[in-house]
């Protein structure tokens, strides 16, 4: 794995590779497994993740805690209706994000890329993307693959823990990861991948962590919907040659320092912020020892 986007964009520049390949070789060298070890690995992630995405859109999932639930399904049955103003793209990618966090609320299996809590942003920005460029599930193993290199950089020169550093980064993380994978699948620049990775994160930065009860269903779902947003305009605002003058390591620093400067009430605490609104706080006591209904 790189450990900054400096040794990744040399090493591509160098090869004449894309930030997949360039992961894809690094793990190869580093473990001692094959590529068709780390194909078969990546494929059975997006499997799940076009599972988890996919549920809550085509049937309502209620959360065990019952706080929330059927939003993925809800925001689907609205894009049919031609009375939104996002459009297709947009709206699907949005609710493949909320049927995601729904399954992990309803206990059901995800991949918590880079955590749980922000787990829909990259398969909703992933799975509509396919469907939009028309590319097979062996393309989609590559997104994974330049999406990991985004989020391993992250979680070792910052956080990827809301508890640690907000929500700035989980669904920040994950947003960078899921903009980087989008300008790679869409033909894009590495340069663009991380200028598109620096923009999700610059575009929440500060972002505090105040789940209601304590558990990653709201805002969380909100969040994730807005994140896979952030992560397709991103992705475009690159591509258009729309630049980030502060490099994206030095992005990532500025995350973790302003993370660090954020109050423990708003680090996942549910001290703070939504949590300790007083309806909030009425959830919090509805699920006190272990959330069993509102």
């Amino acid at each position: 794995m790189y450990n900054k986007s400096t040794d990744l964009l040399e090493a591509c520049k160098r090869e004449n590779i894309l930030i997949s390949e360039a992961t894809l070789r690094k793990e190869i060298e580093e473990s001692g497994k094959n590529r068709e070890y780390f194909i078969d690995r990546f494929n059975e992630v997006y499997m799940v993740m076009k599972e988890s995405s996919t549920k809550g859109i085509e049937k309502s999932i209620q959360t065990m805690s019952g706080i929330t639930g059927g939003n993925g399904k809800r925001l689907n049955n609205y894009r049919k209706t031609g009375k939104a103003l996002s459009d297709d793209y947009i709206l699907e990618a949005m609710a493949r994000a909320f049927s995601t966090l729904e399954v992990n609320g309803a206990m059901g299996k995800i991949v918590a890329a880079p955590t749980a809590g922000a787990s829909g942003i990259l398969p909703g920005a992933l799975v509509s993307t396919q469907a939009k460029l028309n590319l097979s599930d062996d393309d989609m193993v590559y997104g994974l693959l330049t999406a990991s290199a985004i989020g391993g950089i992250i979680a070792m020169n910052a956080t990827i823990s809301g508890a640690e550093g907000g929500c700035q980064a989980e669904t920040g993380t994950a947003s960078a990861m899921a903009a980087a994978a989008l300008v790679e699948l869409n033909g894009g620049t590495v340069e663009e991948s991380f200028h598109a990775a620096s923009f999700a994160i610059i575009n929440i930065l500060g972002l505090v962590c105040d789940p209601i009860a304590g558990l990653v269903e709201f805002p969380c779902a909100l969040r994730n919907a807005s994140g896979v947003t952030n992560a397709i305009i991103s992705s475009d605002m690159a591509m258009a040659g729309v630049r980030s003058i502060i490099p994206f390591d030095e992005v990532v620093e500025s995350m973790f320092s302003v993370g660090n400067s954020i109050p423990e009430s708003l680090r996942e605490t549910a001290l703070g912020g939504l949590a300790a609104t007083p309806t909030g706080s009425k959830f919090c006591a509805t699920c006190a020892g272990g959330c069993t209904g509102v």
